[in-house]
């Protein structure tokens, strides 16, 4: 049994995210889909003092563009911002200087698209997070077909019986495309684990810098018990 996760690769994702990687055969980075305005594709939250803010990066015309076609727009520097808001926010977390100047020096790179600075964060975290699951672009598998066909399709071009859907898949999936093509469909339900945030009121839903930041090592760990 294969079983295969197909999410479109956001910004600094949360640790839901890393654990549907994990806890695949193997995962597809949706990197062809429609860039998704006010979404994750670009953004996402840290801590803050008392609560949680977005970091955002800025994107160049980003309508009716693929995900991997959207280009980063640097004309102001929001990576100095990114930079101060990460470090004042959790300069004080206890392994914080385990992984920062690794992903400010990924930062520093200024890709020239959205996707290439999103991959290589995840598959930084990835590293960190000893995951080692096989992984493929969409668009590497040149499927033209749409909606819940395309879920079937690149379901099918990588051998998987099994097709993990998000929760909200039960809204629009088809499921009958993929009975008749013999893939089972399963729906995820994670359930975001608690960890220490220096004594601060829990906040679940933030990036996965927060995981690391705050857990070192032992975030593989948490992420390991998660249930998905």
């Amino acid at each position: 049994m294969t079983l295969v996760t197909i999410r479109q690769p956001g910004f600094m994702p949360y640790i839901g995210f890393f654990k549907k990687i994990q806890s695949s055969d193997i995962f597809v980075y949706l990197d062809d889909a429609q860039y998704a305005i006010r979404s994750w594709d670009n953004r996402n939250k840290i801590r803050s003092d008392v609560n949680s803010g977005w970091i955002s990066v800025p994107v160049i015309h980003p309508f009716k563009k693929k995900l991997n076609e959207v280009e980063i727009s640097y004309s102001k520097n929001w990576i100095k911002n990114h930079k101060n808001l990460i470090e004042s926010n959790y300069k004080t977390s206890p392994y914080f200087k385990n992984y920062w100047p690794d992903i400010e020096l990924i930062l520093n790179k200024k890709f020239k698209k959205l996707i290439d600075l999103n991959l290589e964060l995840i598959q930084y975290c990835n590293k960190k997070l000893d995951i080692d699951t096989p992984t493929v672009r969409s668009s590497e598998l040149k499927i033209k077909t749409l909606e819940t066909q395309r879920l079937f399709d690149i379901s099918k071009k990588v051998n998987a019986s099994i097709y993990r859907s998000g929760s909200f898949g039960k809204e629009y999936l088809d499921e009958t495309i993929f009975e008749k093509g013999g893939i089972s469909v399963i729906y995820e339900n994670f359930q975001y684990p608690t960890y220490n945030q220096m004594k601060k009121k829990f906040l679940p839903n933030l990036s996965i810098i927060d995981l690391l930041f705050h857990e070192g090592e032992n975030a593989i760990k948490i992420l390991n018990d998660c249930v998905n």
